[in-house]
């Protein structure tokens, strides 16, 4: 349960379903709209904010938030209205809905294949306008024919099944399309060139990057084959607007049908709209369900409501090792790598260098590990730094210098789990840390520095390497209890490997409350004690 309900703004006519899954566990700003203006001066005041298209969430809107806005949720596909290196740089989550509205964008793809085909629309048109164009309106079928579809993702997938089973031939052309998974949906897997060669119909379903915006430009449209219709309901920019409007007005593809543009709302002056019959628009209604906008709306509530109570997000965009199926086996784990990060960097006291993870155990070696590293670099820089999230650590650690390594190993001696650190410094200087899971939620620091031990981590430790000689624990123990300093427990540990007395040693106390500097002055200038320093976690 949360001590302090977190204030969320809900906005953008996202559908009021939304509101019911947060009521519980948030404070909730309900405004159907807000102007740029309203939205700077609410950043301040909430923790979370939820969108669709209309509002901007940029760099000044983040700014403005002054640390205090955590995620941000995209209640659609999209999120080209949000500032995304903006956000990860100051630590928040943006999420969206990525399944919400895949039923309704691939049916949209097939009425407007369906349409365009036929020439739907135009009879439409022309019949409204007293005419009867039956002989002009000679349409082609679907039956046989080859569609190429770009993007082989959920909603490329369902498009994929429902022209199948009308009969038609499907190449797929998708970069991360394995041949098995190809082989399960029974497409042929195409190049990009051989797609545009070989089909008579494509429908794209990709987001757009610096390598998908214009990927049909005047020169792939030229080498379309003769006769092509074209369907695109995904993002706009992926076809050059003007190179397509002179293929269409030649005559070298036979149809275009377009629900996103470059530029949204479409300009009075866009060439599209200079085109006749073989041309299909509508105003970006690929999601312009009733169901389609509960649905969005109730998963990224629900994304917000349980990033708040638990700390994933099973969908979020710039950080996708924060996805609920990535986390949930590492979570139990998140703690003890963060308490690493926090150790391993006031037990080293330069720059660092390079960042060492190492996971090992049957526990351990058959998962994707990658979150903990997130951990430990929160952990490490959170000791220098205000805000590290683990959104942002790694954007952090690539600005300082820092390299990370993670790697795993199915051989970790007697424990089930068992996670190293190894940081470097730039002067040299090393430190290694051990820790394991022994129970849901004890860990145990099992090695530091070569130092075999079994300490349970506490808010106050005071680590003193010594000589190995009698005498040395009363030593420091009668100096904490002068200063009224409480011990709550204690170990010694030796170097890995040693059985006897007369070598290096180190005590480490868990304190009640943190000594002062100058009783860790006493103890550093005790006979034997090599330093005392207190960590804080």
């Amino acid at each position: 349960m949360l001590t302090q309900k977190p204030v969320v703004l809900v906005t953008d006519n996202i559908d009021a379903s939304a509101l019911p899954i947060l009521e519980h566990d948030c404070e909730i700003i309900y405004e159907k709209a807000v102007t740029h203006e309203q939205l700077l001066a609410l950043a301040p005041k909430i923790d979370a904010l939820l969108v669709r298209s209309a509002s901007q969430v940029s760099a000044d809107v983040i700014e403005a938030s002054k640390g205090r806005l955590k995620i941000v949720g995209r209640a659609g596909v999209g999120t080209d209205n949000i500032d995304l290196p903006a956000a990860t740089r100051a630590g928040i989550v943006v999420v969206n809905s990525p399944e919400g509205n895949t039923i309704a964008a691939a049916e949209h793809t097939l009425g407007m294949l369906m349409a365009l085909a036929r020439n739907i629309a135009e009879g439409d048109k022309t019949m409204k306008q007293g005419q009867w164009q039956r002989s002009k309106l000679m349409g082609t079928e679907l039956y046989g024919k080859t569609l190429g579809v770009v993007g082989m993702g959920k909603i490329g997938q369902h498009v994929t099944k429902a022209c199948q089973a009308m009969g038609m031939k499907i190449l797929a052309f998708d970069p991360y399309l394995s041949a098995s998974r190809a082989d399960e949906l029974d497409v042929r897997q195409a190049t990009f060139d051989e797609l545009i060669i070989q089909s008579d119909f494509i429908t794209l379903h990709v987001p757009k990057t610096p390598e998908t915006t214009n990927l049909f430009n005047a020169e792939t449209l030229k080498r379309c084959k003769p006769g092509l219709r074209i369907i695109n309901c995904a993002r706009g920019g992926i076809i050059d607007e003007a190179a397509l409007a002179e293929v269409l007005d030649s005559g070298h593809i036979a149809g275009a049908a377009l629900d996103v543009f470059a530029q949204e709302p479409l300009q009075a002056e866009s060439p599209l709209l200079k085109l006749g019959k073989n041309m299909l628009l509508t105003p970006h209604l690929g999601a312009s369900t009733t169901e389609a906008q509960v649905n969005v709306a109730l998963d990224v509530a629900e994304q917000v409501r349980d990033y708040f109570l638990h700390g994933y997000a099973r969908s979020a965009v710039n950080l996708p090792l924060l996805r609920k199926e990535k986390l949930d086996p590492m979570w139990p784990y998140m703690a003890m790598a963060e308490m690493m990060g926090k150790l391993g960097r006031q037990l080293l006291t330069g720059p660092i260098q390079h960042v060492e993870v190492l996971a090992q155990g049957a526990a351990l070696y058959p998962l994707d590990v990658q979150p903990l590293s997130l951990a430990i670099l929160k952990g490490l820089l959170s000791q220098a730094r205000e805000g590290v999230t683990y959104v942002n650590a790694p954007v952090l650690a690539e600005e300082l210098g820092i390299r990370v390594e993670v790697t795993t190993s199915k051989s970790a001696g007697n424990y089930l789990n068992l996670l190293t650190l190894n940081v470097s410094g730039e002067s040299g200087e090393k430190t290694s840390i051990s820790a394991t899971l022994i129970a849901e939620n004890t860990m145990r620091v099992v090695e530091i520095n070569g130092y075999a031990m079994a300490l349970q981590p506490t808010e106050h430790l005071l680590f003193t390497p010594h000589k190995d000689q009698p005498g040395m624990v009363a030593q420091v123990a009668h100096e904490l209890g002068a200063a009224q300093v409480n011990i709550s427990a204690m170990q010694v540990g030796r170097k890995s490997g040693s059985q006897s007395a007369g070598g290096q040693s180190v005590m480490i106390f868990n304190l009640d409350t943190a000594p002062e500097p100058s009783v860790l002055n006493k103890i550093s200038a005790l006979p034997g004690i090599s330093a005392a320093q207190l960590i804080r976690l």
